[in-house]
C-alpha cells in the first residue's frame, strides 16, 4: 500500500543542524550513532514543544493551529532558517498513515452515535458520492483549463476531493463552532468516512497511470470489497476491544490505555492485510468503543485525545519539512486556480448533488460545503504519485500543498463568521462532554445497604457488568472491615456490603435486580443526607 520507500536523510538532518547551529558539543568519547540519535531527539522535542506553545497564539490570532504546525515545519525545512534537508516521501507516508489511524480512532471515540444516526445516510452519501463528484468536476477543470491528461486530472481531483478529519475535528472545536440542525455531526461523519474512498481512488489511479492495460472498471469490485471488509473489520474489532477491556481486569489502570493503543494498530493492520480499508475500520472501531460502557473510559478518551494532538503535530511538521516553499511560488497561479475552483465550484456542486435529495436548505448546504476543509490527508495522498513514479508527480504534490494552504487559510479562518452570517451557529455554548460522568443524585435520593451473599450470581461480576440504571450509584463497598471507593472495574465478592444511592424512580429497578440475583436489600439508611454523603465520598476518592 505504501509503495517503495526512498532512502532516509536522518544523517543529513543532523549534519545540517550541527553546521548551522555550531553547538559547542564535545563528544570525542561517544560514538557517532549516539550523537545522531541525541540530535534527532533534540530537534524533534524542540519542534513539538514549539508547536504546543503555538496553539496559544492560534486562538489569539484567529489562525487554525494546523496552519501554524505546517508553518513551523516549513521554517525548519530546507528553504527556511532551520535548513533541515528532508525529502523522504516514503517515511512521510508511514508517519501519515500511522498518525491518521490514531486521529480517526480518536475521532470515532468522540462521535456520539445518537447524534449521527439521524444523518447516517446523508453522511455516507456525501462521503462517497461527494468525493466522486468533486474528483470528476476537478478533472474536467484540469483538462479544460490546465490542459492536463484526463488521468492526471482525475488523480489530482481524487487527491484533493476528500475533507480532512484532523482539520475538521480540530477547527470546529478550536473555532467554537456549534452548528444547528444536526449539521456538525454530518460534517464530522463525512470527514471521518470519506478518507477511505479518496485513498482507494488515489492508489487505483496511480496504478492506472503506471500500469499498461489497466482500466477504471477494474477498480469497482476492489472498492466494494475494501469497503465491506473495512466495515466488518471495524465493527468486529470495536466489539472485541470493548469485550477485552471490560473482562481482562488488569491491575494497573495505565495498561488499559496501552491495550487500546495496540488495538488501534491491530485493527488497521489486520484489516489492510486481508484486503479491507484500514482507515474505515479504525474509525468504526472508535465509534463502537466510544459509545459503549468500558472501564476507565475517561482516562482512555483523554489519553487518545492527547495522542491525536501529538499525531497531528507530527504529521503537519513532517509535511512542512517535506515541502520546498521556493517551489510553491512556481505553481502559485495554477494552485490558486485549482483551490478557488475546488472551494467555490466543485465542493458546493458536489454537496448539492449529494444532499439535495434530503431536503436541506441552501443555507445548510452552503455551510456543509464551506466546512469541507482540506488538511494533511491530501498532502499524504500526493506522496503516492511520487513513490509510484507518476510523471509530473512533483508538480502535483506542490499544487496539492498550495490548495491545502488556501483551504485552511480561507475556510478555516472564516468558518465561524460564515456560520453566523448564515444564521446557523447556535448561540448557546457547547454542552458538557458527553463522556463526563455526572451522577444522577437528588435531594430525595435514598441510601440503601445491599449485602452480597455467597450464593448470589453477582459474585465475580464487575460493577460495569451489572447494567445499573442511571439513577443508581454504588458509592462505597465495605469489605473485610475496610471501605472501598469503587469504580466500574471493581469486582464484587461474597460478603460485600454495598452502600447504594437510588432515586425514587429507580428504586423498583434496584429491588428487582436484587431479587433476580439473590441479593439482600436492607431498609434505606437515613443517617446522612445522600448529597452530603456523596460529596464526602468524592473528596475521599
Amino acid at each position: 500500500m505504501l509503495g517503495p520507500r526512498p532512502r532516509g536523510r536522518i544523517g543529513g538532518v543532523v549534519q545540517t543542524v550541527v553546521t548551522l547551529s555550531q553547538l559547542p558539543l564535545i563528544a570525542s568519547e561517544r560514538d557517532e550513532g549516539t550523537m545522531q540519535i541525541e540530535f534527532v531527539m533534540l530537534i524533534a522535542a524542540g519542534l513539538v514543544l514549539l508547536s504546543v506553545v503555538a496553539t496559544r497564539t492560534s486562538s489569539r490570532l484567529g489562525v487554525p493551529a494546523l496552519l501554524l504546525f505546517l508553518g513551523i515545519g516549513m521554517l525548519a525545512g530546507s528553504d527556511g532558517p532551520g535548513r533541515i534537508a528532508f525529502n523522504d516521501f516514503g517515511l512521510t507516508q508511514t508517519v501519515g498513515v500511522i498518525a491518521l489511524a490514531y486521529i480517526l480512532f480518536s475521532g470515532g471515540l468522540d462521535t456520539d452515535w445518537t447524534s449521527i444516526r439521524p444523518v447516517l445516510a446523508q453522511g455516507l452519501v456525501l462521503a462517497n458520492v461527494g468525493v466522486l463528484l468533486s474528483a470528476m468536476l476537478l478533472c474536467g477543470f484540469a483538462v479544460l483549463a490546465l490542459n492536463l491528461d484526463w488521468r492526471t486530472g482525475l488523480l489530482l481531483g481524487a487527491i484533493v476531493s476528500s475533507t480532512d478529519a484532523a482539520a475538521v475535528f480540530s477547527v470546529l472545536r478550536e473555532r467554537g463552532v456549534n452548528l444547528k440542525h444536526n449539521l456538525e455531526p454530518l460534517i464530522e461523519l463525512e470527514s471521518g468516512s470519506n478518507d477511505p474512498i479518496a485513498v482507494f481512488l488515489t492508489i487505483g489511479l496511480v496504478d492506472l497511470i503506471t500500469t499498461p492495460g489497466a482500466t477504471l472498471l477494474n477498480l469497482v469490485p476492489s472498492f466494494i470489497l475494501q469497503m465491506a471488509l473495512g466495515a466488518v473489520g471495524g465493527v468486529l474489532s470495536g466489539w472485541l476491544t470493548v469485550f477485552t477491556v471490560n473482562r481482562i481486569r488488569l491491575q494497573q489502570e495505565g495498561l488499559y490505555v496501552v491495550l487500546t493503543l495496540a488495538a488501534t494498530m491491530l485493527t488497521y493492520a489486520a484489516t489492510a492485510l486481508v484486503g479491507g480499508n484500514g482507515f474505515l475500520a479504525v474509525y468504526l472501531a472508535g465509534i463502537v468503543v466510544g459509545n459503549r460502557n468500558i472501564v476507565h473510559k475517561r482516562s482512555i478518551l483523554r489519553f487518545h485525545d492527547g495522542i491525536a494532538w501529538l499525531m497531528q503535530i507530527a504529521m503537519f511538521l513532517t509535511l512542512g519539512l517535506l515541502v520546498f516553499p521556493s517551489q510553491l511560488l512556481t505553481v502559485a497561479p495554477v494552485g490558486l486556480l485549482v483551490a478557488l475552483f475546488l472551494v467555490m465550484v466543485a465542493r458546493p456542486l458536489s454537496v448539492i448533488g449529494s444532499l439535495i435529495w434530503f431536503r436541506r436548505s441552501l443555507r445548510e448546504l452552503f455551510m456543509v460545503s464551506w466546512a469541507g476543509l482540506r488538511g494533511a490527508v491530501p498532502i499524504i495522498l500526493a506522496t503516492f504519485p511520487l513513490t509510484g513514479g507518476v510523471p509530473g508527480a512533483t508538480t502535483i504534490f506542490n499544487i496539492v500543498f498550495f490548495v491545502v494552504l488556501v483551504s485552511v487559510l480561507l475556510q478555516g479562518m472564516s468558518i465561524n463568521w460564515v456560520a453566523r452570517w448564515l444564521g446557523l451557529n447556535a448561540d448557546e455554548p457547547r454542552g458538557a462532554d458527553r463522556h463526563t460522568f455526572v451522577p444522577d443524585v437528588r435531594l430525595n435520593s435514598r441510601l440503601f445497604e445491599v449485602i452480597v451473599p455467597q450464593e448470589s450470581s453477582l459474585v465475580g461480576s464487575s460493577l460495569l457488568e451489572l447494567g445499573l440504571p442511571r439513577g443508581v450509584l454504588v458509592v462505597q463497598i465495605q469489605r473485610d472491615g475496610a471501605a472501598i471507593i469503587p469504580n466500574g472495574s471493581t469486582v464484587l465478592r461474597a460478603g460485600d456490603h454495598l452502600l447504594v444511592l437510588a432515586t425514587p424512580d429507580t428504586q423498583s429497578a434496584l429491588e428487582q435486580l436484587c431479587d433476580e440475583c439473590s441479593v439482600q436489600l436492607l431498609s434505606p439508611v437515613t443517617l446522612v443526607r445522600p448529597v452530603e454523603f456523596l460529596s464526602s465520598q468524592t473528596h475521599r476518592g
